[in-house]
């Protein structure tokens, strides 16, 4: 069983909007021996927003309202100068509120401009009030994703592109540059519900649930299993990450469901707090696993 890789999440958010400490996270996670960086995206909060955020029991997102939350793909670019290893992932963009032509030029040329390290890591969103404000029927938006991966695959593939469905509809037309990886970015879905679930069966290169409880794990990883059966496609090659702690018991209980990576949050929020934070999972927990 392969060692279970260590990701750090929310790295473009809160006090990580700052650039020297974003810079210090980077290069400290790296120098540590961390696999990959993943930011999140909101590109507003709306004001007395109602829809229950699905990854706290308060239904509320961590944090006030007005903390900033930096575009997901820029400071990855930002970490891709100065680093050299680290993988640069969205944990997650919220891919129905972008169109694909768009995500497509800016993730290919991430990966270019990093050697290949880009990781898309994509959700279907649930913050109703910010497809709004967008002008997005919120109702629509796993339809939306659907298309919008299928749109990014052919978009990345050689020659000209096309795609023809309800919500994104063009070609042929030439998208370049494509991808450092001839197979392109891998797509990593997010989300622990059975759509999410269902959606990396059939689309996926990753899975990513936003849990680390190793029975609800499991059990999303047999739908997940089913549907890229129904699909004809390998569950097996679907690489399976999840959110969790730098706690040993926890990752291995994981590892047993076939986890490869767990994605923590930074162990402080600043430079001392940081480096200290870093190392000591790197000790304690990197070294071990």
């Amino acid at each position: 069983m392969a060692a279970v890789k260590l990701g750090l999440m929310f790295v473009n958010s809160g006090p990580f909007a700052d650039p020297q400490l974003f810079t210090h996270l980077a290069q400290t996670a790296e120098r540590c021996g961390f696999e990959s960086l993943w930011t999140v995206e909101h590109v507003v909060i709306p004001k007395d927003y109602k829809s229950p955020y699905p990854y706290s029991p308060s239904g509320k997102i961590p944090g006030p309202e007005d903390i900033a939350i930096s575009d997901p793909l820029l400071p990855l670019a930002y970490a891709a100068a100065i680093t050299k290893n680290l993988k640069l992932g969205t944990g997650v963009m919220i891919l129905p509120q972008r169109h694909p032509l768009y995500v497509a030029k800016e993730v290919a040329t991430l990966d270019v401009l990093s050697n290949g390290r880009a990781l898309l890591g994509i959700g279907s969103g649930w913050l109703e009030e910010e497809f709004q404000a967008l002008g997005l029927d919120f109702h629509e938006r796993g339809k939306r994703t659907d298309e919008a991966i299928q749109s990014l695959r052919a978009l990345w593939s050689d020659g000209a592109s096309s795609f023809h469905g309800k919500h994104f509809n063009f070609g042929p037309v030439q998208c370049f540059p494509k991808p450092a990886r001839k197979t392109g970015v891998p797509i990593i879905i997010g989300g622990h519900s059975p759509a999410a679930a269902r959606r990396a069966g059939r689309f996926g290169d990753g899975f990513f649930p936003a849990i680390g409880e190793a029975p609800k794990l499991k059990e999303l990883f047999a739908m997940m299993t089913a549907e890229a059966n129904k699909a004809g496609r390998n569950a097996a090659a679907i690489e399976l990450s999840c959110m969790g702690r730098a706690k040993l018991d926890m990752i291995k209980a994981v590892q047993d469901v076939g986890v490869s990576r767990v994605v923590v949050a930074p162990p402080g929020f600043d430079k001392e707090g940081l480096t200290r934070g870093l190392e000591t999972m790197a000790n304690e927990v990197l070294a071990k696993l």
